[in-house]
């Protein structure tokens, strides 16, 4: 058994909140691949349910103090998006927007879906994102390509070999990098 100093914490966010959107089910069957490992404790975060609201104040309401201390508890996060337009949902930006010390020196992974590119425009676009919260985002991503076609009526992935592979290769590099980051941490707080 893993002992509780060698588990990690993954915050897996689903970036949608749109009607009809296939994050949800995604995020289920990637939850499942990471639980399969044995070494994560996983926390869904769904942000059609974290009712954060649209506008940035600058005092925290209490959905948003919520969030935080989940955000806070991770050692690292896998992002659920789809490509919307050439980009990643609105929705997304303001959740990632309303924190910044939560994210600070974790690292950061990709499950993206949509048609031709598989989301990975979206993908780039967070990596820049994350940078500039001082978060590290790693190399490997899943992409789901034309996933309509890839998903049958219960959610679950058809033909999920590749797709696994992929999720093995991200979560080996995401935990590799949030056992490094939590250790420095543990020695030296980060600042910006």
């Amino acid at each position: 058994m893993t002992s509780a100093e060698e588990r990690l914490s993954l915050a897996i966010v689903i970036g949608s909140t749109r009607e009809g959107r296939r994050g949800p089910a995604i995020a289920e069957w990637f939850r499942t691949a990471a639980q399969q490992r044995g070494n994560m404790d996983l926390d869904v975060i769904d942000l059609a349910a974290a009712g954060l609201p649209d506008v940035l104040t600058n005092s925290r309401p209490p959905e948003v103090t919520a969030l935080a201390n989940r955000l806070d508890r991770a050692d690292a996060f896998v992002i659920v998006t789809p490509e919307y337009n050439h980009s990643f949902p609105a929705p997304l930006k303001t959740a990632i927007d309303w924190y910044s010390a939560e994210w600070q020196a974790k690292p950061v992974g990709f499950v993206s879906y949509g048609g031709i590119s598989g989301g990975l425009r979206a993908v780039e676009q967070l990596r820049q994102v994350f940078a500039e919260l001082h978060a590290v985002t790693v190399r490997n991503t899943v992409s789901l390509h034309g996933v309509w076609a890839r998903l049958a009526e219960d959610g679950t992935l058809i033909d999920p070999d590749g797709s696994e592979k992929a999720a093995r290769a991200m979560l080996d590099q995401l935990a590799w990098w949030a056992r490094a980051l939590r250790q420095a941490r543990n020695q030296t707080p980060y600042s910006r």
